[in-house]
This record gives structure tokens, C-alpha cells and sequence, in this order.
């Protein structure tokens, strides 16, 4: 699980309700349904609008990778590169072909399949960067999706409030219901702009620093099979792959050993 994910949500939340709770308030002041269902149905529906089914669903998917840490290893990846050209150097590049059937990672799987196929370096490079671009272009409509949402939803929160006015405004008869119902009316701004500052932008920009991960960490898997295709020498290969590596990329495990 990310503990940055979690510990912020903890934070956020409970700072807002502690706020609440210190104020003489009550948890049940803030739980109205019609409010929730205003502002999640009308912020839906907007993003809905504006991006196609099928980019809704992958950003859905997505959601997963904001409290999850990614499965895939720089570090790991490193380590089957290197394998690899170390085996291609000795038996050749056709001996990796056995390789290739339990390779569960799409890209390495691709452009290792095209170099044992006797592709040449510079094809092999045009072709995958070509899907390089391809994914990073459908990629970054994921964390757009999440900050349109983050933009839909405090406005949707207004429009929620001034139907709750609209209908006080229709009882003014009952001048005891007037502040309660002023006060509920207002709920759905808070459900609109909290929505906005603490979900939906902190995601999208959780989601891009991921996506990018993923993107840094395919560059790196091209380079690396062209290295082996070129025959470069596996600890120049392993020094080169090192130096695609981030922080993001490194375990705490790592890091606390490359320090010392």
C-alpha cells in the first residue's frame, strides 16, 4: 500500500472533521445524502460529457495505482536486462527467443520478439517509440480526466447550494426553518470543493508522477534491448540502465543501501 496515500486521506480528513467536532459541530450535519448525490451524479456526469466511455473506464481502473505502489521494479528490470545480455552474448541473440513466452510485461515482450526477429537497432527503435508516444498519448488523458473533475466539482457544489436556498426561500413561512435549511443548503459546496482539493487533483497528480514512472521505465526497457541487439558489454549495459533510475524508481531498501 502507499503510506503517502493513506497517511495524506488520514490527515485531510480527520483535520477537516476534527475542525468540525471542535467547533461544537457534528458528523451528522455534514452526511446529506441529496447533496452527495447532486454533486457526485452532476460531477459524473460532466466529465462524462466532455471525455469518451471508453477513457472514463481507464481512469476508473486506474484509481487502484493512487494506493497501490507499482508492481514493476526499475531495479528488478535492470537485473533481466542484464541477464539477458549476458546469455545473448554467450549462446547469441536467438537463444533470448525461449525467453519470450514467459515475459508477462507487453512492452519488453514486443521489442524483444522484434530483435530476435533479426530487426535491425534503428527500426527496432522507430517502431517501438512510435507505441512509446501512442501510450504516453492515451496515458495523459487519465490524470486530465481527474483534474476536470477536480474543476466540475465545486461549481456543481454552488449550483447544489442555491437549489437548497431556492427551496428555503419557498418556506420563508417557517422562519425557524430558515437557518437549518440555510445550513444544509451550503453542504453541497463543501462536498463540491472538498472533492475538488482532496480527492480528484491530488489524484491526477498522483496518477501523472505514476504514469510518468511507467513511462521512464519502458525508455528504459528500449534502451536496453537495443544494448543487447547492438552486443554492449552487460556491465556497460547495467551502468547505463542505473542512470534511467529516480528516486521514485528506488525502494527504501535501496536507497538506505546506496547511502551507506
Amino acid at each position: 500500500m502507499d503510506k503517502a496515500t493513506l497517511g495524506g486521506l488520514v490527515l485531510a480528513l480527520g483535520g477537516v472533521l476534527l475542525g468540525l467536532m471542535l467547533e461544537g459541530g457534528n458528523l451528522s450535519q455534514i452526511l446529506q445524502p441529496t447533496a452527495a448525490m447532486i454533486v457526485f451524479g452532476g460531477t459524473a456526469g460532466a466529465v462524462l460529457i466532455q471525455y469518451p466511455l471508453a477513457v472514463a473506464i481507464a481512469g476508473m481502473k486506474r484509481l487502484v495505482h493512487v494506493f497501490v505502489e507499482p508492481a514493476q521494479n526499475a531495479q528488478s528490470r535492470i537485473t533481466v536486462l542484464v541477464r539477458y545480455a549476458n546469455q545473448a552474448r554467450r549462446e547469441g541473440i536467438i537463444s533470448l527467443d525461449k525467453e519470450i513466452e514467459g515475459i508477462q510485461e507487453p512492452f519488453l515482450r514486443r521489442a524483444l520478439m522484434l530483435a530476435v526477429d533479426g530487426t535491425e537497432s534503428q527500426e527496432l527503435r522507430k517502431i517501438m517509440e512510435l507505441e512509446l508516444d501512442n501510450k504516453e498519448e492515451q496515458e495523459e488523458q487519465i490524470p486530465q480526466l481527474f483534474e476536470s473533475a477536480g474543476g466540475f466539482s465545486p461549481t456543481i457544489g454552488i449550483i447544489g447550494a442555491i437549489l437548497g436556498l431556492i427551496q428555503v426561500m419557498q418556506h420563508l413561512d417557517k422562519i425557524d426553518e430558515v437557518g437549518k435549511g440555510i445550513a444544509v443548503a451550503f453542504v453541497a459546496t463543501i462536498y463540491g470543493v472538498g472533492l475538488a482539493n482532496i480527492f480528484f487533483l491530488p489524484i491526477a497528480g498522483k496518477l501523472r508522477i505514476r504514469i510518468r514512472e511507467e513511462q521512464i521505465l519502458r525508455e528504459m526497457t528500449l534502451e536496453g534491448v537495443i544494448s543487447i541487439l547492438e552486443g554492449m558489454n552487460p556491465r556497460m549495459l547495467e551502468a547505463t540502465l542505473l542512470g534511467f533510475l529516480t528516486h521514485a524508481h528506488t525502494s527504501p531498501a535501496e536507497a538506505g543501501s546506496s547511502s551507506a
